[in-house]
């Protein structure tokens, strides 16, 4: 969030209110999702793989794997 200052200024006998934005700090380098796809297939969903510490979305887990109380 951007904080603001406001102030009316006045210029050839013209009244304007000038606004000054002062951008807030940045997030951290490198937080977004980074998503292995290199084997990604129509309809791959994407899941974190712990044993390598990375988002995929592959052939392993699909819209159609994903069915009511199955074993995905």
């Amino acid at each position: 969030m951007s904080s603001s200052t406001k102030n009316t200024v006045i210029v050839n006998g013209e009244t304007s209110v000038v606004t000054i934005a002062v951008p807030g700090p940045r997030g951290p380098a490198g937080s977004g999702l980074d998503v292995d796809s290199t084997n990604k297939i129509d309809g791959s969903i994407i899941y974190y793989d712990s044993t390598s510490a990375k988002f995929k979305a592959d052939a392993t887990t699909t819209k159609l794997t994903l069915v009511n109380g199955g074993n995905f």
